[in-house]
């Protein structure tokens, strides 16, 4: 039996005492390890510790200890040990010490080892980092982690964002007939090459002969009589060119075109913009009346002298030569003289917005009369339609798919040309002097939108370090305060197990 008991108590002597670490200062009060009012003593014994600190001697190890950490039992242990050495000189023969330095920390060490108050400061201490102070710096780092993901994510999306509204306003610029280095410039300066553009389309428009004859013929047979001349703007185009208005109102070439040229300034009064004279004018409601924009005086045609007798308001005194005094009445629309080109009338028949709808309309009615006619020919098993043009013209008979297919192909390069996008960007510029303005902030709007997107990207680069460089400090600490708690939890528990006959001792929870 005595045997029996004795491999008992070594078998216990090996069991582990396993304490949860949340509830460790608990345990240490239930078994009357501690005092239940220890905080206060704590709050004496650190008011002292800050009063010893005051008057230390250089050492570079005493320095170490108090530099940044919590100063517990042990460092104060290791101060009075390290005291020994350079306080030596002032021990007595009874190997009291009579430096002061010594009796304070050697007091400091009394109060600790009172009631076993060094063990549950340091207890309180361990759990404080367990529960708190670790999990904190965690989260910091894990926060500045998400930050530089989420910052990353909107660097890219500014990039991408910044690099789609370049696109688009080079696209625009593109679709506009421009570079996009001065919008406003470049886009007037697109209005001085317009004339020759629309020459060019004129002079396209003379191979047009045959198809016209050909479309005038097919109605005068269908009619059974002479009709009048069809497309009558188109048949001008052909013979004559893109001329002027006057020249197709009148039948004449003027002797004068009075028409300002385009000029480009750098300043913008107000934002306006210098225009010359294109013999559009927009009326006030913003619709397109067709006529040119008038001066603030209307000229009536009377030649008034400089040095003339001011009118009065009442009556105007038209003098002794009244009935000699002749009025000429110009036709509607010229307000010229004969022979003058101004305002509208000098405007060529493309520029002008009445004359160039006539032009494609009659473009594109000719362009539908010779496809249906290739379609039609195309099924020549139709024997009604074969016998119809029997008695049809030769110019009629002598057509075959292939020609009307050129010819259609012909008519719809000159609709596409007048019709495109970057002619009615030009034709707008004519129609409305605010079209410039409003064209170039819009573009210029893409521009800076982009800049913006740039710039947001950049201070997205510039928080995506400033977070890395935050959890770079932050891990430094992190790997201190876990060194220091893993410290904290081998000093309590080789202390517990001094009290229990060296039993093993974990504390539990910690996940160090």
């Amino acid at each position: 039996m005595p045997r029996s008991r004795r491999v008992s108590r070594q078998d216990h002597q090996h069991v582990p005492i396993d304490i949860q670490t949340s509830k460790l200062l608990d345990w240490l009060v239930d078994r009357r390890h501690c005092n239940l009012k220890w905080q206060s003593l704590v709050l004496t014994i650190r008011e002292k510790i800050n009063a010893a600190i005051q008057d230390m001697p250089e050492s570079e190890e005493i320095a170490q200890l108090l530099s940044g950490s919590y100063i517990h039992y042990f460092h104060c242990l290791r101060i009075v040990g390290l005291l020994k050495g350079t306080e030596a000189s002032t021990k007595n023969i009874f190997g009291r010490y009579s430096s002061q330095r010594m009796k304070d920390w050697q007091e400091i060490i009394t109060l600790y080892e009172k009631d076993n108050t060094y063990l549950v400061e340091l207890s309180s201490l361990l759990v404080r980092n367990v529960n708190y102070e670790i999990p904190s710096l965690k989260k910091q780092i894990a926060k500045c982690q998400q930050l530089q993901q989420e910052y990353s994510r909107k660097e890219e999306e500014g990039q991408a964002g910044a690099a789609e509204l370049r696109e688009q306003f080079y696209h625009s610029c593109k679709q506009y007939g421009i570079m996009g280095d001065n919008v406003q410039r470049e886009l007037l300066a697109l209005v001085k090459d317009l004339p020759s553009h629309l020459a060019e389309i004129g002079e396209g428009a003379r191979s047009l002969g045959e198809a016209i004859e050909l479309y005038q013929a097919c109605v005068e047979f269908v009619c059974e009589s002479p009709v009048e001349q069809v497309l009558p703007m188109l048949r001008y185009v052909q013979k004559r060119g893109n001329s002027t208005v006057y020249e197709w109102r009148t039948g004449t070439e003027p002797s004068v075109v009075e028409r300002q040229q385009l000029e480009l300034s750098e300043e913008v009064e107000e934002g306006a913009i210098d225009w010359g004279d294109f013999g559009v004018k927009v009326a006030s409601e913003g619709v397109d009346s067709g006529l040119s924009a008038q001066p603030a005086e209307i000229d009536w045609g009377i030649s008034l002298e400089s040095d003339s007798k001011e009118a009065v308001s009442d009556e105007i005194d038209w003098g002794d030569n009244a009935a000699a005094l002749q009025i000429t009445v110009l036709e509607a629309g010229t307000q010229a003289p004969e022979g003058v080109a101004r305002g509208p009338d000098a405007l060529t028949l493309l520029e002008y917005p009445e004359t160039r709808n006539q032009f494609i309309d009659e473009l594109m009615e000719l362009e539908t009369f010779l496809s249906q006619r290739a379609v039609e020919m195309g099924e020549e098993a139709d024997i009604l339609s074969v016998s119809q043009f029997q008695m049809a013209p030769a110019i009629l008979q002598g057509q075959t798919k292939e020609k009307m297919v050129t010819m259609v192909s012909v008519l719809q390069d000159l609709i596409g040309r007048l019709t495109s996008l970057r002619m009615q960007h030009l034709f707008m510029i004519l129609a409305s002097p605010r079209y410039v303005d409003r064209v170039t902030e819009f573009l210029q709007q893409k521009l800076k939108q982009s800049q913006l997107l740039a710039l947001k990207k950049e201070v997205m680069v510039q928080k995506q370090q400033e977070a890395l460089q935050e959890q770079a400090a932050l891990e430094p600490k992190l790997d201190l305060l876990l060194e220091k708690t893993k410290e904290l939890q081998k000093l309590i528990e080789a202390d517990i197990s001094k009290r229990y006959s060296g039993r093993p001792v974990n504390l539990m929870g910690t996940s160090l």
